[in-house]
């Protein structure tokens, strides 16, 4: 669910066929509340959200949307919320039977699999429109282009969930560990932090827990790699990969990873870090709400590692709002999407919990300063994110996400490389296979 200033975990992949019944299972245990509004009848233009943040995310944002006021003869704005428990079904069927919204956010990459389907009204305009009055411009570094494919740009840019590397500075100072900016670097912090009994490579990969093979896809990207090619093809082999593997299972090894971390859930994560075994990790940017108590205020975001192939880089996830071709008027849609986007700042800046921002003029707002986490991260961490399609930058495509984003081969990948039983090219070599089939 998302969380104040962060979220812990997010809806990236839309997923389809056999396995939308058990992400909807997923998403309905970890979705918070939220309140609707009516569904748009006659020639108004739907609006359908999702519960991104906290009890009072969708009534504000419904108050947003529900005074838009538009110009001469263009609809007027209704609005619903979208509950994430079985919510890849409401908008399958409504899209199907075109009685669904004109525009919507959703799934991560729901975009991508609706505009295969026909259904998506691509956001050229609207973006060109942007270049004129500064929205465009006021986007965070890279991030459009992530919603680029080969026939437009699918979607919007909405809120971003993230994966960034924190430290218990407590611990960190007992253990006399700096922060660390190279792998080499935090290798050392995590002997360091060893000798007090505390574990430096802080993660896990139990049931429902997907951050680890996040983390794991994190480092490859970190060394110049990724799962897929330029053709998004898998190439879980190749160099830079193997190299990243094999460091973090040197980590394993050397005993800087909690032992049972393949077995651990979000929840047992967290419970390590309020335990203070957890030194040094990886996680999303809501870490600090979910490690409650004396820990919490102990809990800085780290600085982006150096490979040894001299590169940077993390995974990113960027949550996006879409138009449909099913809408009473497309000029309408985009004209009500330019006035949500100009007041939506409000969402941030009263702390409704919603994913962090994608505009640069809300990061610059005092309300958002106030937390000096998330400053770090879209100052140092955003400009080297990478979605799921890296080491490219654009064009994401359903498939992709849905291969990799909490499938079993990527489970399967990230306990065999956390129980430390494996060498990294037999591991990858298995993974390469498992998504090969998968993409067929």
């Amino acid at each position: 669910m998302t969380t104040n200033n962060g979220s812990s975990f997010t809806r990236r992949a839309f997923l389809g066929g056999s396995t939308a019944a058990a992400a909807a299972a997923l998403l309905a245990a970890c979705s918070p509340g939220g309140s609707g509004g009516g569904a748009g009848g006659g020639k108004a233009l739907k609006f359908w959200n999702m519960p991104w943040g906290g009890t009072q995310f969708n009534p504000l944002d419904k108050k947003i949307t529900t005074a838009y006021s538009p110009k001469g003869s263009l609809p007027p704005a209704t609005y619903q919320t979208i509950q994430w428990a079985n919510f890849t079904q409401t908008f399958s069927s409504a899209i199907a039977s075109n009685t669904g919204p004109a525009v919507s956010s959703g799934g991560g990459t729901q975009a991508f699999q609706f505009a295969q389907q026909g259904k998506i009204a691509y956001a050229d305009n609207l973006l060109d429109s942007w270049k004129k009055n500064g929205i465009y411009d006021d986007f965070l570094p890279g991030l459009v282009d992530t919603l680029k494919t080969d026939k437009g740009y699918a979607a919007v840019p909405y809120n971003l969930d993230v994966r960034v590397s924190w430290y218990n500075k407590a611990l960190m100072q007992q253990a006399g560990a700096e922060v660390p900016t190279t792998w080499d670097e935090y290798r050392d912090v995590c002997a360091k932090l060893k000798k007090i009994g505390v574990y430096g490579f802080g993660q896990g990969s139990g049931a429902g827990n997907f951050t680890g093979s996040h983390i794991l896809t994190a480092f490859m990207i970190n060394n110049g790699g990724g799962l897929f090619n330029a053709k998004k093809e898998p190439d879980a082999t190749n160099a830079a990969n193997v190299e990243a593997m094999d460091f973090i299972l040197e980590l394993v090894k050397n005993g800087y990873s909690d032992p049972a971390a393949a077995t651990y859930t979000s929840a047992n994560v967290q419970s390590q870090w309020k335990a203070k075994k957890f030194g040094y990790g990886w996680d999303g940017a809501g870490l600090p709400q979910g490690a409650v108590g004396d820990v919490a205020g102990d809990l800085l975001v780290g600085d982006p590692l150096t490979s040894p192939s001299g590169k940077t880089g993390g995974l990113y996830f960027p949550n996006n709002i879409m138009m449909y071709k099913n809408t009473p008027s497309q000029e309408g849609s985009e004209a009500f999407l330019t006035y949500y986007y100009k007041n939506m700042a409000q969402l941030w800046t009263k702390n409704t919990g919603i994913g962090l921002p994608p505009l640069k003029s809300i990061a610059e707002t005092a309300e958002f300063k106030q937390n000096q986490n998330n400053v770090k991260i879209l100052s140092d961490w955003q400009p080297i994110f990478k979605t799921w399609a890296a080491p490219g930058t654009t064009g994401l495509f359903y498939n992709i996400a849905n291969t990799v984003d909490g499938t079993q081969p990527m489970i399967n990948f990230a306990q065999s490389i956390f129980g430390g039983k494996t060498d990294a090219t037999n591991a990858l070599t298995t993974l390469q296979n498992a998504l090969e089939g998968l993409m067929k």
